[in-house]
């Protein structure tokens, strides 16, 4: 296999428009910024190798055979990610692009398409959020990034229009426009050197900056490229993976997937999974799947013996299989996630999404039973499936290989049958393994050593509110407030040196935290935590019930007396995981 005649951008282009050159299922979607299209342009305008291409040339009995998708043309980052199947009966002449694809869709962005991505602190779910943009070239200056040389931007149409003596921002795609090296000329002759903003010298950068970036588009033979001739799909994943094996690595799903695509009969296999995908991170607080996590879902949930996630598992009689049982896989893995959003888990909570398929396959062998998130009934059969979820990520019991563990989970689900979910059998089945999830005190003890903002104490803390409403905004509250932490407060509370020293230290520390809901913290604020405590809790009973729900000892909350408020609570704490845990 040897190159082929270089191509010319403009023409590659023009035939992606076409329709000339499409994506087999087998490559991943497009994940370019539009920092990483800049530098591609300017790396091209710089004489700079940007790798070679491999094409795999489609014979006409082969257009029907496999799905293949067309080029993202709009890319927008809320609501245009997908490439959308295209239909190639009748099409001839035809090449996949195994190698390239985001390197070729780029071009086409930055010379015919266009690029949204959401402005800093903005609503995601505001659609001015997210102006659409085209690629500019600043005709007059170089870049001022040392790294690039030419000025290219992705601009809205009014940024764009913003021309003084330092920019004039050329539409990067009007360069197909000009087919002829006189056109730049006429161009730079009209709008440079004919506008008084701009001097002489800025006038030849013009006129070579636009006569390179002609160059680039319409003379330079730019996309080397290798062609490949097969029929057989197996050859033409085998080259691709050897393509894709170093670099940024290609997911393996996106291999897997395009075997299920090309084999489940009825159903649109990666349609399915991604609109799945796209579903489960916009529930709740959102999380964060990907296609691997539903293929390993899949084969667990499907009860194939062998779940490794591996090509030999996804052949033909297995994703049959699959398709076969979809309905009732999709969900449960749905079931699941509204369960562990119930739970009050989002994506920066939820440390392995591999720990919600045993709450998966469990709610597969009840049946999926409607609303089992709300019902009453299963009330306590919730906090049996909260507890073993918040244990098995504390003892991260799902990092490295899973499938032992998976396989051991489930194999006691499918003798418990309908009963409730079976926490004491799965801790004693893994008592003694890597995958243990028995706590001892010197567990609790480390665990206690968690402060404000780290992984596991968000987890610890939701052990100990089992009665908290997670359906509702919670929030990680400081009791004593952090707000007051300075030493300037602290001295006028009569605080020596050291002990603002301590205090400061420890104000993130564990044993000063507790969950409230929103309102309630919103209404606490910074305020000291011995008047909020006064005027919100006001007879004995209402103090009491306070202390009982958080854990809070008995004694005076003033400044001088946070120390020992914090060895007191810490014992509390201590005691309440214990009976939790142990």
């Amino acid at each position: 296999m040897s190159y082929e005649t270089a191509l010319k951008i403009c023409d590659v282009v023009n035939d992606i428009s076409a329709g000339k050159y499409v994506l087999p299922s087998i490559q991943r979607e497009y994940v370019w910024s539009t920092k990483q299209i800049e530098r591609l342009f300017d790396s091209l305008m710089r004489d700079y190798p940007v790798g070679a291409f491999l094409f795999w040339e489609l014979q006409d009995n082969q257009n029907t055979l496999y799905d293949f998708y067309g080029f993202l043309q709009n890319y927008h980052e809320k609501n245009a990610t997908h490439n959308t199947k295209i239909n190639l009966v009748g099409n001839s002449a035809v090449m996949a692009v195994l190698d390239g694809q985001q390197r070729l869709t780029s071009l086409f962005l930055g010379l015919k398409g266009t690029y949204a991505y959401k402005m800093p602190y903005r609503q995601i779910n505001n659609p001015d959020s997210y102006p659409e943009r085209k690629l500019y070239l600043n005709l007059v200056e170089p870049a001022s990034d040392e790294t690039e040389e030419y000025n290219f931007s992705f601009l809205t149409t009014e940024e764009a229009t913003v021309r003084d003596e330092h920019h004039y921002w050329f539409l990067v795609g009007e360069i197909l426009n000009m087919p002829d090296l006189g056109d730049v000329n006429k161009y730079i002759n009209r709008y440079i050197y004919k506008d008084n903003r701009y001097n002489v010298d800025q006038g030849d950068y013009a006129t070579d900056c636009l006569s390179q970036l002609y160059k680039v588009v319409h003379v330079e033979p730019t996309i080397s490229y290798y062609k490949v001739k097969s029929e057989k799909l197996d050859t033409v994943l085998q080259i691709f993976i050897r393509v894709n094996s170093g670099g940024t690595v290609l997911s393996y799903s996106d291999l897997l997937l395009s075997m299920a695509t090309a084999q489940w009969e009825n159903l649109d296999a990666r349609k399915e999974i991604t609109d799945l995908v796209d579903y489960i991170n916009s529930i709740g607080a959102g999380f964060g799947i990907n296609k691997d996590f539903v293929l390993k879902a899949a084969l667990v949930l499907s009860g194939f013996s062998d779940i490794a996630f591996k090509v030999d598992n996804f052949n033909k009689p297995n994703m049959l299989k699959i398709e076969q049982q979809w309905p009732v896989i999709k969900k449960s893995i749905i079931q699941a996630y509204l369960l562990v959003s119930g739970f009050g888990f989002s994506r920066d909570s939820l440390k392995s999404n591999n720990a919600i398929i045993p709450i998966a396959y469990y709610l597969k062998v009840l049946g999926n039973p409607a609303n089992f998130e709300m019902d009453k009934s299963n009330a306590n059969n919730r906090v049996l499936i909260k507890k073993w979820l918040i244990r098995s990520l504390l003892k991260r019991a799902f990092g490295g290989q899973p499938d032992n563990i998976l396989r051991k989970i489930r194999g006691i689900l499918d003798s418990n049958g309908n009963k409730d979910f079976p926490l004491t059998e799965i801790i004693n089945s893994l008592r003694g393994t890597n995958k243990s999830i028995i706590f001892n005190d010197d567990d609790i003890n480390d665990r206690l050593e968690q402060k404000y903002g780290q992984s596991d104490t968000l987890l610890i803390l939701m052990l100990l509110y089992p009665s908290l409403d997670y359906n509702n905004k919670f929030h990680v509250d400081h009791i004593y407030p952090k707000s007051k932490f300075t030493k300037k407060y602290l001295a006028a509370q009569g605080l020596t040196d050291a002990q603002i020293q301590k205090y400061i230290k420890s104000v993130n520390d564990l044993s000063n935290l507790q969950l409230l809901a929103a309102v309630p913290n919103i209404q606490k604020q910074d305020q000291d935590f011995d008047d909020w405590f006064t005027q919100n809790y006001p007879t004995d009973t209402d103090k009491f019930q306070y202390r009982q729900t958080n854990y809070i000892p008995d004694m005076q909350y003033s400044y001088q007396n946070f120390e020992n408020f914090m060895i007191e609570r810490k014992k509390l704490l201590q005691v309440a995981l214990k009976n939790i845990l142990v």
